[in-house]
């Protein structure tokens, strides 16, 4: 197994929503981005929604989420894993929770990148707040098409 370490969240303290996938793909901890592997759907979700679309520099797109009051994290600060799929994550660590919600007070609702980060924060964290657990944007989760999960993350995030 291969010790897997995520990364910072992306945020300012006004974030209104927490975005939480699992931990970062072996591409996306190669690459220091989140959600780098380009068939993942998550940043062309974001380009339909708010502007922060694949065609933009990393940075940008960043920017962007900020800009809309979205917050990026994970909900695994380390963990064991070969590969990237997240049925093979093993001792997850899940990351300070408690530190980020005192300095991100209007954080209004968790959406949930898939059923998997939603079930490791709840057994880890705890869910305490108002939350959502959307279609997985990973090209994994095959069972949706791309039309399907952009309308239920549309709803999640300008609900």
């Amino acid at each position: 197994m291969t010790k897997c370490t995520g990364f910072a969240p992306i945020s300012r303290p006004d974030a209104r929503v927490l975005i939480l996938g699992t931990l970062p793909s072996v591409k996306s901890l190669a690459e220091h981005q989140y959600y780098a592997k380009p068939q993942n759907a998550f940043w062309k979700i974001m380009g339909d929604i708010v502007g922060a679309g694949p065609d933009l520099p990393y940075k940008d797109r960043l920017e962007q989420l900020k800009e809309n009051r979205i917050a990026l994290w994970d909900v695994c600060a380390t963990a064991e894993r070969e590969g990237s799929l997240d049925a093979a994550i093993r001792a997850p660590q899940p990351n300070d929770f408690a530190t980020f919600f005192k300095t991100h007070r209007d954080i209004e609702r968790i959406c949930f990148n898939g059923k998997t980060a939603e079930k490791l924060f709840r057994h880890h964290v705890g869910i305490k707040m108002p939350h959502v657990t959307l279609p997985s944007t990973s090209p994994a989760h095959a069972g949706m098409g791309y039309r399907q999960k952009l309308i239920h993350w549309r709803k999640a995030l300008r609900g």
